[in-house]
Formats: structure tokens, C-alpha cells, sequence
């Protein structure tokens, strides 16, 4: 990840100069600045810095280098508890369904919406509340 931080450096750096070459070039050829292109590569080197940071402050947040990010680590040294998912269920299946159908009633027609609205709500009832009914009731 740090890798990535000191590129993502350098091309932020790149962008401001390439920035500042064209607003140069463009007043040496026109007589004017051409904005679209300047703020454009501006707002590239702008991202860019913005990544950069960003990935600064994951790594120090991190602690390190993660297991994951080490050539040298084995599959156990990153082995940590993710939570307890139920490999039977059928509810987030039905979720995502309805939610497509939801978001295709935005598209095509209103009518949909509610029907998918409708289906969102029951399975996600449904998977909130699988383990106090049938079978697997805790």
C-alpha cells in the first residue's frame, strides 16, 4: 500500500505541472487560457493528491502492512473471524431480486416500484428474522 501511496504522489505532482505546461502552451498559441483543459488536468492531479491521502492515512490507521499485503505471510496469518453467515439462506437471493425489480420499476414504469417496494420489505423481514421461526429458531 505504500507503493501505491508514493505514485499516486507522483502522479498528482505530474498533473499540476502538465497543468501549469498547458496553461503556458495554450496562452503562447492563443493568447488565452483554454479553462476545459487546464481545470481538467488540475482536477486529475486534484484526485490524485485526494487517493494519495487517503491511502497515507489507511496505512498508518492500519498499523502496517497486513498480512494479505506481505509476500512473505502465510494463509493463517490473515485468518481473522468475519461473523457468522447461514449458507442456507435464501434471503439475501430474494433481496437482491426485489431490489432489481424495485430499481427496474424506476426505469420502466412507476407501477413496478411499488411491487418491488413491497418485496424489499418482506425479505428483509424475512432474513432479519429466519432464525426465530421454523427449523433453525433459536
Amino acid at each position: 500500500m505504500r507503493a501505491n501511496k508514493n505514485l499516486f504522489w507522483i502522479l498528482a505532482v505530474f498533473c499540476v505541472l502538465l497543468a501549469g505546461v498547458y496553461v503556458f502552451w495554450s496562452i503562447i498559441d492563443t493568447g488565452n487560457v483554454e479553462w476545459v483543459g487546464a481545470l481538467g488536468i488540475g482536477l486529475a492531479g486534484m484526485l490524485a493528491a485526494f487517493l494519495a491521502f487517503y491511502l497515507g492515512r489507511v496505512y498508518s490507521a492500519q498499523g502496517g502492512d497486513l498480512p494479505e499485503d506481505r509476500l512473505d505471510s502465510d494463509i493463517d496469518d490473515g485468518d481473522p473471524e468475519m461473523g457468522f453467515y447461514s449458507p442456507w439462506s435464501w434471503w439475501p437471493v430474494i433481496l437482491a431480486g426485489s431490489a432489481s425489480l424495485m430499481l427496474l420499476g424506476f426505469a420502466v414504469g412507476t407501477w413496478i416500484t411499488f411491487i418491488g417496494v413491497a418485496l424489499v420489505l418482506v425479505a428483509i423481514v424475512g432474513w432479519v428474522y429466519e432464525y426465530y421461526r421454523g427449523y433453525f429458531a433459536r
